[in-house]
């Protein structure tokens, strides 16, 4: 990258974790597609990966202090996402990129859309969707490291309260995260040059957003939160989406 591109990448390194902070998930969403404008799908989804899973051990040590993680809801889901993850892996390696970065960004932009508008019912639902909830999280966030809205979708419907709510995503999305990180080694994506370098660059920015998106966290709610991140995640889908189709 040059000059401007490498500027360009922190400032949205630094955003997607303000983000991470503000919502508890999100990062992989805004930083994923914006990142793929410079460099390989294959090299963000490992860097940026590893780099959730910190972000989530910051934020899970938080809401353990605070016994918001609803340990019942991340056990129900964490197995599928395991089955889950070995799958997504398996295509991340095997598919054409123009393929990944255009179902990537219409993913992101019809997720964007349903906060935006609201979408959803306010309905619970059955633990028992936590299984396919579970799989196919996990074989989306090997893909993109953006496996969150489908566990987003699924913990809407369980948990109400937004610091539970938050706090459970991290949870899971450190050990779903983890699991996904050591598969990615394995299949050696983090021997790619460089690697080391884009993730010791990334530290300060990661921790500089959560600092800066937890203390904006406190003064939204639920909806306008969900509103805000819909909005930067359908600009972010359709920016992908549009260097897709002018290729």
């Amino acid at each position: 990258m040059d000059l401007t591109e490498i500027i360009l990448a922190a400032a949205v390194v630094l955003f997607a974790y303000l983000v991470r902070g503000l919502s508890g998930f999100g990062s992989a969403l805004v930083a994923v597609p914006l990142l793929a404008h410079f460099l390989p799908l294959t090299f963000v989804v490992p860097w940026i990966a590893l780099m959730d899973v910190l972000g989530s051990l910051l934020l899970a040590r938080s809401g353990h202090r605070g016994g918001h993680i609803q340990w019942r809801e991340v056990g129900w889901l964490l197995p599928a996402a395991v089955v889950g993850v070995v799958l997504g892996i398996n295509l991340l390696v095997s598919l054409p990129e123009s393929w990944l970065l255009g179902a990537l960004g219409l993913f992101v932009f019809a997720f964007g859309i349903r906060s935006v508008f609201g979408l959803h019912s306010e309905k619970p639902v059955s633990q028992w969707w936590a299984l396919p909830t579970g799989v196919i999280g996990g074989a989306i966030s090997a893909l993109f490291s953006t496996g969150g809205p489908p566990f987003v979708i699924y913990l809407g419907h369980r948990l109400r309260d937004k610091s539970q709510f938050r706090a459970t995503l991290s949870g899971l999305f450190l050990l779903e995260g983890s699991i996904r990180v050591a598969g990615l080694l394995i299949a050696g994506l983090y021997a790619q040059p460089d690697m080391l370098l884009y993730l010791l660059a990334g530290l300060p920015l990661m921790v500089a957003g959560l600092w800066l998106g937890h203390h904006i966290h406190v003064s939204l709610t639920q909806r306008q939160m969900m509103v805000t991140i819909g909005l930067l995640l359908s600009g972010s889908g359709a920016s992908l989406l549009w260097r897709v189709f002018s290729s």
